[in-house]
């Protein structure tokens, strides 16, 4: 019996300036503003694989972020190109959010007519974020720090 066909919708792009700490799912079109490799580990002990990663800056028309590329992402993000991340995640590194995609998202080129200036005043990155207790039991909140 075959399974009844399920109907896929478009994906729901957004922009830097809508990410939020902790949150998941992301769609975004962006520009990769500059791109350099922080890990480099090649195959050095038995059974172990190689690992690379590269703390991309990338942005779109709204602002900037940290992107960090693992392994085969970082190929894909080489600086002055566009891409395209899906189901992205915001992880918190040191306060600030940082843009990942793992292994349920992807990282490819954006089609060759991508054409937007980024811009570089508004870098999400650099605003520091902390978990702020809220009276409610079980429910907690991050806010920028002032």
């Amino acid at each position: 019996m075959p399974s009844p066909s399920v109907e896929k919708r478009a994906p729901a792009f957004t922009t830097v300036d809508q990410l939020r700490p902790d949150t998941t799912g992301h769609n975004l079109v962006l520009k990769v503003v500059d791109a350099k490799v922080v890990v480099n580990r090649s195959t050095g002990r038995a059974g172990s694989s190689a690992s690379k990663v590269a703390e991309c800056l990338v942005g779109d028309e709204t602002g900037v972020i940290v992107f960090a590329a693992r392994n085969e992402q970082v190929d894909t993000a080489t600086p002055g190109s566009y891409i395209v991340l899906r189901n992205a995640r915001i992880d918190m590194f040191r306060g600030s959010m940082r843009l990942a995609v793992n292994q349920w998202g992807k990282v490819e080129e954006a089609e060759p007519n991508q054409d937007f200036q980024v811009q570089m005043e508004d870098n999400m990155s650099l605003i520091e974020f902390e978990l702020v207790q809220v009276n409610q039991p079980g429910v907690s909140q991050a806010v920028a720090a002032q």
